[in-house]
């Protein structure tokens, strides 16, 4: 089983050393990473493994069954064998973009919630985009306004965001109604890794984000969309933090 290294609060980590334990024809199973596997609407980091005499691009993370599989291309030598030891070097501009949108999401989610009732039924999170999707909505232009207005207020804040393994028992009780899709975590995970924003929101998620708001830099809603009865889809973008 892979150690998902970066959790619960080390996501800001981008180097790394760890040992192969599997090796398959396009990937690598590592003893531990702190690479992101794609998963909950973020996708997977991209980098570089290199070990001695080689070295490979990572363009694909996900998990298997417990492990998480590091698919690479571009191989330069031979593939190390399991025991070997590696380094991992991170894209740590792209970590760092879903890092702030992730944050970013978590707080559009929290302010629609709130003053609309609804519920967050999907999002992607991109480098230079992201998308949310609530329901039940049915958003003016002035409700679009008015939710980016009080989401740029709370970054202004600057609240600190923690990051840390709760049990889930309180994690559950915690969790405002309509907040997370908790049904969908298998009931065997406990702790949950939940992350808080200081007096605004509490989250349990397994996402990379920043430490205080004021790293997330200024949400832009750039476009309101109906995707079906009850259902808005919003863009935003980001600007410098």
């Amino acid at each position: 089983m892979t150690e998902q290294r970066y959790l619960p609060d080390e996501d800001d980590v981008t180097e790394f050393e760890a040992t192969v334990t599997e090796v398959g024809d396009d990937f690598l199973v590592l003893d531990g990473t702190y690479f992101y596997p794609e998963g909950g609407g973020q996708p997977a980091d991209r980098g570089e493994l290199s070990w001695g005499g080689g070295r490979a691009a990572v363009t694909k993370v996900r998990k298997n069954h417990g492990d998480v599989r590091h698919y690479v291309e571009d191989v330069d030598g031979d593939l190390p064998d399991p025991g070997d030891g590696v380094r991992g070097d991170i894209d740590a501009d792209r970590r760092e973009a879903h890092r702030r949108m992730h944050t970013a999401q978590h707080v559009v989610s929290r302010v629609v919630l709130d003053e609309y009732g609804a519920e967050t039924a999907g999002n992607q999170i991109h480098a230079d985009r992201s998308r949310i999707d609530f329901e039940p909505a049915d958003f003016s232009e002035d409700d679009v306004d008015r939710i980016e207005r009080l989401s740029n207020e709370a970054i202004e804040r600057d609240f600190e965001v923690t990051k840390a393994e709760r049990p889930r028992e309180q994690a559950e009780e915690r969790t405002e109604e309509g907040r997370a899709l908790l049904d969908l975590i298998p009931d065997h995970v406990d702790p949950l890794r939940v992350v808080e924003i200081e007096s605004f929101d509490y989250c349990p998620c397994g996402g990379t984000h920043v430490d205080s708001l004021g790293e997330v830099g200024r949400v832009e809603i750039t476009n309101r969309k109906s995707k079906g009865e009850a259902t808005e889809r919003i863009e935003f973008v980001l600007g410098e933090a």
